[in-house]
């Protein structure tokens, strides 16, 4: 049985991280949390229209807060997840 080499410049290359053109995890987790945030204020804004009696419309405010908290919500469970995988790494031994 023959044995192949292992090509570790490939494997390095991918331990330096995103190459140009790409998004690293980080930026993709950045920006997602950017995308909650701004969809909490869009909702916030909507019930203040509605407060102030400048829009009527209550199921557009409905929408936009049930959007903003199902958007939380997800980001909670991505976040716990992202917790479990680290705490399940810690656990192993080296």
């Amino acid at each position: 049985m023959k044995i192949d080499s292992v090509n570790t410049a490939g494997m390095l290359d991918q331990l330096k991280g995103p190459q140009k053109g790409e998004s690293s995890f980080l930026d993709n987790l950045k920006d997602s949390i950017k995308k909650v945030g701004e969809l909490e204020k869009e909702a916030d804004k909507e019930v203040e229209k509605l407060a102030k009696m400048e829009s009527d419309d209550v199921s557009s405010t409905m929408m936009a807060i049930e959007k903003a908290d199902l958007t939380f919500q997800l980001m909670m469970q991505v976040r716990n997840k992202i917790i479990d995988a680290y705490q399940e790494i810690m656990r192993l031994q080296v």
